[in-house]
């Protein structure tokens, strides 16, 4: 399939152009010229989804699924197309994108068993007791109903898994929620291309058009008038912790207050155990190198930092880690902003008080190459700069004169959604120390691994405590992520007749 962008937004089933246009900024290739959103297409599309929900809302489990097969089926149907204008666009490459369509649709089809399954509904009955004394007690049921139509802002760095038919989107389908998405200046015509799949689904499932609309572009206003949309019930979004953050106070802020499920950054801290240090210091000193260095480090959950005790273990899994970084090639950014601001991030950490650098490069407009820097403990400590991410294969080491200090770091940490331990069997009772510290900072704890990879499955968490996530309570990953777009009605004294089908 050949593909050639229209640079249109999706409204209720229509391709519509915008008079003022913008250029896409691909890694190579061609650059395509797309309309701007505008604060009222967010409106049409707002009201359109509205509109949709009086059927999709109350659609079968079964129809629901067929949808999100249907949108699966239409997205492996434009595979090549799709890993086509990802890479331009991106600059990743090729089995990055293929790996992550395959992600993206094995999610949706995940997310389709898993509604027809009924679990995610958690129906509870109360049945009826007249007799009861001192008073009787009526009929209760109970079940989860999907909230409305939901807003979803695609990500930067996952074109497909966190965009416009990423997860945030397959959730609020899965739910029986429409979808509204803004997607991201970084690969419109990747999004488009997805969009169209999503619509060619909408029309072979005989589904409301109004149930996915799709808005290009567009400056601040016009994310700022879909969370202000007094039709939009919650928020999907990936990003930065500012944009984020602003995000969510307009959220708060609004006449009907709504919940903004936002991934806002990560460090996700590595503990270096003195067993498994001692045992195989090199070889995790390795390890950490090619997780850090995966995808120019552009994963959410690329370990940036790692805690170590100070001596001759720890150096040398510095060095092993060091010597590895060393011998890896540049690679292409997202986006030049990105690269900007990974620049940016590395001239100011390595600014800080106490931090020495280990390893420096070069930096060429839009590619990266690693940065390894160290710090002491008491440095760490005292200064909370240290802890800020930066996005990109940068990695700070640690180092702590003992077990207590590397307990004290552990807890120093605001909430992150992963952290790590690497450990042997002599490491066992500090293990035990630490956890209880480790699953209250973080979503997902790990033990003998490396966080970048998220698996997508029932049991998986992708969230973590503020400012991992701005709802430290829910998942963006994993089926559990649908709950986030449903709430409980209580049915008391409902004749079977009129309630829902899924509660008789």
């Amino acid at each position: 399939m050949t593909f050639t962008p229209h640079g249109k937004h999706l409204i209720n089933g229509e391709w519509i152009g915008t008079e003022q246009t913008f250029l896409s900024e691909p890694a190579h290739g061609t650059p395509h010229a797309f309309s701007v959103g505008t604060p009222e297409l967010v409106d049409r599309a707002a009201k359109a989804a509205e509109a949709a929900f009086w059927s999709y809302g109350y659609a079968t489990r079964k129809e629901r699924a067929a949808f999100l097969h249907a949108i699966a089926d239409e997205i492996e149907a434009r595979a090549e197309a799709i890993t086509r204008i990802g890479t331009e666009e991106t600059g990743l490459p090729e089995a990055r994108l293929q790996g992550e369509r395959g992600r993206t649709t094995g999610q949706l089809r995940l997310f389709a068993e898993h509604i027809l399954a009924g679990d995610f509904l958690d129906r509870r009955h109360d049945a009826a007791l007249p007799d009861r004394q001192p008073l009787p007690r009526p009929d209760l049921r109970m079940m989860q109903r999907p909230i409305g139509p939901v807003a979803v802002f695609g990500a930067s760095n996952f074109p497909l898994a966190f965009s416009t038919a990423g997860g945030d989107t397959a959730a609020a389908l899965a739910a029986g929620c429409p979808v509204v998405v803004k997607s991201h200046g970084a690969h419109p015509g990747t999004g488009e291309i997805v969009a169209e799949a999503v619509h060619a689904a909408i029309r072979k499932c005989g589904m409301p058009n109004g149930v996915f609309s799709f808005v290009q572009g567009g400056k601040r206003d016009v994310g700022q008038a879909l969370v202000q949309h007094p039709l939009i019930k919650a928020v999907g979004f990936t990003g930065s912790l500012g944009g984020g953050r602003a995000l969510f106070d307009l959220c708060a802020q609004r006449p009907e207050p709504i919940p903004f499920f936002g991934e806002l950054g990560s460090v996700n801290p590595m503990f270096m155990l003195p067993d498994a240090l001692a045992n195989r210091g090199a070889e995790l000193g390795r390890g950490w190198a090619g997780s850090l260095n995966m995808g120019a480090g552009q994963f959410c959950t690329n370990p940036g930092i790692v805690v170590v005790i100070d001596g001759a273990d720890a150096d040398g899994f510095i060095e092993a880690a060091r010597a590895a970084l060393a011998e890896c090639g540049a690679q292409v950014m997202l986006t030049d902003g990105i690269a900007k601001a990974y620049v940016s991030g590395m001239t100011r950490l390595g600014a800080q008080t106490g931090v020495q650098e280990l390893l420096t490069s070069m930096c060429d407009r839009r590619e990266a190459k690693p940065f390894l820097f160290k710090v002491s403990a008491h440095d760490w400590l005292g200064n909370h700069a240290l802890s800020e991410e930066v996005f990109g294969p940068l990695g700070l080491v640690v180092v702590a004169k003992d077990v207590a200090e590397m307990e004290q770091i552990a807890r120093s940490f605001e909430g992150q959604l992963t952290a790590t331990m690497h450990m042997d069997a002599g490491d066992t009772a500090l293990a035990r120390r630490l956890l209880p510290v480790l699953e209250r900072k973080a979503g997902r704890v790990l033990a003998n691994g490396f966080p970048t990879g998220v698996e997508v499955c029932d049991s998986m968490v992708h969230g973590g405590p503020y400012p991992a996530s701005t709802n430290f309570g829910a998942t963006s990953v994993g089926t559990l992520s649908i709950r986030r777009f449903l709430r409980p009605v209580c049915y008391q004294n409902i004749p079977e007749g009129v309630l829902p089908a899924d509660l008789v």
